[in-house]
């Protein structure tokens, strides 16, 4: 049966593994792509996305790193 202890940890372990490829991939591209971030930023600016979609985007971005965060807190203690 599942818990929610269980799930939890699972969720927990799923997170970690996504940030590290998250923040692992980012680096690879700063290191291997020929322009600097700043371009990059320029061309998704350039996309004119609406604030709905952006704030989302940040959302589910931030989503995992504040449940990894939180969850690993509530586990120290």
């Amino acid at each position: 049966r599942w818990s929610l202890p269980m799930a939890m940890s699972i969720t927990h372990r799923g997170t970690g593994v996504a940030l590290s490829l998250g923040v692992s991939l980012f680096s690879l591209a700063a290191l291997l792509l020929p322009e600097s971030f700043p371009h990059y930023l320029a061309q998704v600016r350039a996309l004119s996305l609406g604030p709905a979609l952006i704030l989302s985007a940040k959302f589910f971005l931030a989503l995992p790193l504040s449940y990894h965060t939180w969850n690993g807190i509530r586990h120290l203690v």
